[in-house]
């Protein structure tokens, strides 16, 4: 049965990315016509599900550090929001509770607090998926989003604590004394596995493991204990390598858990018409993300891509309708609800947060008319001086551009890269790097790139070359433009936009090398 069911996704999935739409609507619309037909979701599915889910966050742990999360842009927005959208969702129930619209009448304020609370949270899986297929994890307002959401979570934890009476117990508090002890033979353990099939097993075992079941067996959210496992590793060279490993196996596996959530779905019309409602005013929930934000120094483009990826309600809020069901809180038929509300919000996201640029400029002179007139150190202007060749994404390859024009033309090449840390990494060798996000439009604006002769776009996700290549035709630019991509679909995509030329990063690395060692041999 399982095989049918993810038979039928691959054939939603496939037909929305012909329309230039996220796989993952499909997943969901597979989900609902499959229960539309008469069919239920499986253990089986329920599992693999469970397992890509844990696997997200082991992922997100591996690329989260613990100051992340001290940042007062971080901590304070997501606690402020947490309060104010419970607070809002809460009366909204009441009010409605008034006017006896199905499901609302007669709930009491416990009821409508504990509903308020299901609805202030925002889906880590869905903001993984926008961030990840746009190449922003390591963007800021990536790194604001996926902060909040980690907040969420903690909120999570103490919420089931208490309303489950599961408290953590003594083998707790030997995971707070012996995870520090341990983990130089888990750094060690990492090493030992290379670079084959046992990294992604490795990944597995202290997912699973050493994350989900020991935090269980203590009386705490196993996903809790993915998360942390992650943030263990995540000061780790081979970070990066070990969640590349797991990549494909945990895109899988979450095809599941947007299945779930259409076959869990008991449709009725008084549930559609709720969650209808709930879609409605879900602006105003964003709207608060935005404001939060905004309060802490971030750039309006910042604040509203963050709000834009926290565009939608989350899956926790199954969990949270789930136990105040079995209490007799609220009525069962608030599953459903959920169910609708989190899909149409993930059928609303995504084309959103694919058009976030395209909504920035148009909202641009009104959002900086409010904007916070102070900036964060990362958010400043960045100045160019008389550069003559920009390259931007600073991995392997920009690195080895940078290296090879800075033999032959001292002092003429900058880069730039979204993340603080490469950046930093080249500084202290000497290398002019720069911080900014290439796809930011307001970055064009701020940047006077009339010296700049010719751009190298050399950034790991192909749609982000494409995005920065929009936004430097569209900020007047007239040089040279020369681009990386993987694939010989993605050059000429390039191409066709206008780049100069393109290089394929797979088909060209064996003559690179050859030319490499052919310079050796005649040298």
């Amino acid at each position: 049965m399982e095989l049918l069911y993810f038979a039928v996704a691959f054939a939603c999935g496939f037909s929305v990315y012909q329309l230039k739409l996220p796989p993952l609507i499909g997943f969901l619309m597979a989900g609902f016509v499959l229960n539309l037909l008469g069919h239920q979701t499986t253990d089986l599915l329920t599992l693999l599900a469970d397992l890509g889910v844990t696997l997200l966050l082991f992922s997100i742990g591996l690329k989260l550090k613990v100051s992340n999360l001290m940042k007062p842009q971080v901590w304070a927005p997501a606690t402020m929001h947490i309060v104010a959208s419970t607070a809002f969702f809460a009366t909204l129930a009441l009010v409605f509770s008034v006017f006896g619209l199905p499901l609302f009448t007669g709930i009491s304020t416990q009821s409508a607090l504990l509903l308020g609370f299901a609805f202030s949270f925002s889906s880590t899986v869905f903001a993984v998926k926008v961030l990840e297929e746009r190449g922003e994890m390591a963007s800021l307002h990536g790194k604001i989003s996926i902060g909040i959401l980690v907040m969420q979570d903690i909120f999570a934890v103490i919420f089931l604590a208490i309303s489950t009476g599961k408290a953590p117990n003594v083998w707790a508090l030997a995971l707070l004394i012996g995870l520090p002890l341990v983990r130089p033979i888990m750094f060690w353990t990492l090493n030992r596995s290379k670079h084959g099939e046992l990294l992604p097993l490795f990944g597995f075992f202290f997912a699973l493991v050493a994350g989900y079941h020991a935090f269980e067996f203590a009386g705490l959210k196993g996903d809790l204990g993915a998360l942390i496992i992650g943030m263990i590793f995540a000061p780790h060279k081979k970070a990066g390598e070990l969640s590349k490993s797991l990549l494909n196996v945990k895109d899988i596996l979450l095809v599941g858990f947007f299945l779930n959530i259409g076959l869990n779905a008991s449709i009725s019309f008084d549930a559609l018409l709720i969650a209808l409602v709930l879609v409605i005013v879900l602006p105003l929930k964003v709207a608060l993300y935005y404001i939060f934000t905004n309060l802490f120094r971030l750039r309006a483009r910042t604040s509203l891509l963050s709000a834009f990826t926290l565009t939608n309600y989350s899956e926790f809020g199954l969990i949270v309708c789930a136990v105040a069901s079995t209490t007799g809180v609220i009525a069962a038929d608030w599953l459903a609800v959920v169910a609708i509300a989190v899909s149409i919000t993930f059928v609303i996201g995504s084309p959103l947060n694919k058009k976030a640029n395209e909504i920035y400029v148009k909202l641009e002179p009104w959002l900086l008319k409010i904007e916070h007139k102070e900036r964060l150190e990362e958010e400043l202007p960045v100045n160019l001086g008389d550069t003559k060749i920009v390259i931007f994404g600073m991995g392997r390859i920009g690195t080895g551009a940078y290296e090879t024009i800075q033999a032959s033309f001292p002092d003429t090449v900058a880069g730039v890269d979204i993340k603080p840390e490469v950046v930093d990494k080249h500084v202290k060798r000497g290398r002019r790097v720069l911080t900014a996000d290439a796809t930011d439009p307001d970055f064009w604006q701020r940047v006077n790139h009339s010296q700049v002769e010719m751009v190298m776009l050399a950034m790991p996700k192909h749609m982000q070359n494409v995005y920065a290549l929009e936004q430097l035709k569209a900020s007047g630019y007239k040089g040279q433009v020369t681009a990386i991509a993987n694939y010989p679909d993605q050059q000429k995509e390039l191409e066709e936009m206008g780049v100069n030329s393109t290089y394929n990063f797979y088909l060209e690395a064996g003559s690179g090398f050859a030319e490499h060692v052919k310079t050796e041999l005649f040298s």
